[in-house]
């Protein structure tokens, strides 16, 4: 896949704790049933691409994640995502200064 600085991808990010939020998927409760584990996208804008294939994603906050651009947890956003998300979308473009 292509990529290029700007581009909208979700990640689907893997979380442990006790009490996943309302956008958990695929949510397993541990042995005991104290702790779940569960998928969370994450909503990330490209910011940079690296010469060794690394992508630079920024959130909303500014932070910085590095992951390499054939990932299978990443993907483009969805027209559909685009619209349900928006809000959080604007935020994402205002984070990388445009």
């Amino acid at each position: 896949m292509r990529w290029k600085p700007g581009d909208l991808v979700v990640c689907a990010k893997q979380k442990h704790s006790h009490s996943p939020g309302s956008r958990a998927r695929h949510i397993d409760a541990t042995a005991g049933g104290e702790t779940y584990s569960y998928v969370v996208d994450k909503f990330w804008i490209v910011q940079d691409i690296g010469a060794d294939g690394q992508l630079v994603l920024l959130t909303r906050q500014g932070k910085q994640h590095t992951i390499h651009a054939n990932d299978p947890r990443l993907r483009r956003v969805t027209l559909w995502e685009r619209w349900r998300h928006r809000q959080r979308l604007r935020g994402l473009r205002q984070a990388l200064g445009g």
